[in-house]
């Protein structure tokens, strides 16, 4: 479950800005333009490999028949915790209604396995990854045009609503039967080169707003406090958080990444942020951080995932990495 960062083609079927089922997104996809916003695939896709799968889960949109019971992918581009968030971009499916595409998919696996109990059993052993509250800030709170809530809320306090929703959002998951759950804190938003061309900080352009990065850190800090009382009140469950700003201090230089602030494609302006439709981009895609404004290129991708998965430092995962939460 997610947004932009792990759709793999959920937004093909909305009406919507945040989509991108043309080149040159896919560029280096087996299959060509899918959806993800990446030149090739994304952190979801690499997981699944880590994981041992044959080829990654499908998108809840267009997932058949026994293909559920391999997995279902139910992130929407633009989506946040809240149902408000992302509606300036148009359509996209939110926190809840991915939770409800769950229950229905869990009812479908109880049909195929002609047994409720078996089911149930099935679903305990699941991995279940949550990916949310960029666009909370990215599409609502940093968005005055749009969203109401940077009125109505501090920074404080609007982290602390974010965490009373997702707190109730993430026990809806467990009520459903998920037990092995991962959860990733909200991106260094900051850093990325659509903000700096918006915020514009005096300091070089290399460096962050961290204004912004502060106001993240806040919704992070809450989030590790919630993954602690969720693992004491919920003691048949295993509650894991991914630190996205640990990861986020890749080493570029040994991943052979030469540009860090800049985008691979050309961006449109509207919407903006996103790749220009059928403008070639960069042939050195491998030296980019970044594919568009928004979302890392495929090698960014594959070495964020690989940390998630199996932690380099003792930061990158509370209290413990996803490699060790399946084997328990």
């Amino acid at each position: 479950m997610g947004d932009s960062q792990t759709d793999n083609g959920n937004n093909n079927f909305l009406s919507t800005q945040a989509k991108v089922n043309y080149l040159p997104y896919g560029i280096d996809y087996p299959d060509g333009p899918s959806g993800r916003f990446s030149n090739g695939r994304n952190v979801p896709d690499f997981l699944a490999e880590y994981l041992g799968f044959e080829k990654p889960i499908p998108p809840f949109a267009n997932a058949k028949g026994r293909e559920i019971l391999k997995g279902v992918n139910y992130a929407s581009g633009g989506a946040g915790i809240l149902d408000d968030t992302g509606k300036a971009l148009g359509d996209r499916i939110s926190l809840n209604m991915q939770l409800r595409n769950h229950y229905t998919t869990a009812f479908k696996i109880a049909l195929l396995l002609g047994n409720a109990t078996l089911a149930r059993y099935r679903l305990n052993k699941c991995l279940y990854i949550v990916n949310m509250g960029n666009n909370d800030y990215l599409n609502n709170y940093l968005q005055p045009k749009y969203y109401r809530t940077s009125t109505l809320y501090t920074p404080q306090e609007y982290a602390a609503f974010l965490i009373k929703q997702y707190s109730m959002q993430l026990r809806t998951l467990y009520e459903y039967g998920a037990r092995k759950i991962v959860v990733y804190e909200v991106a260094t938003l900051g850093c990325l080169p659509e903000v700096l061309s918006i915020t514009k900080p005096t300091n070089n352009k290399s460096s962050c707003d961290d204004s912004i990065n502060n106001a993240m850190q806040l919704f992070n800090n809450g989030l590790k406090t919630l993954i602690d009382t969720l693992n004491t009140n919920l003691t048949d469950a295993q509650f894991i958080l991914i630190n996205a700003t640990s990861i986020s201090l890749v080493n570029y230089t040994a991943l052979g990444i030469k540009v860090g602030n800049a985008p691979c494609c050309l961006v449109s302006d509207h919407p903006g942020g996103l790749c220009d439709p059928g403008k070639d981009p960069c042939s050195n895609r491998n030296e980019y951080a970044f594919w568009d404004n928004y979302h890392f290129s495929e090698v960014v991708n594959r070495a964020t995932a690989a940390r998630a998965y199996n932690a380099t430092l003792p930061t990158d995962a509370y209290p413990f990495d996803i490699r060790r939460l399946v084997r328990n």
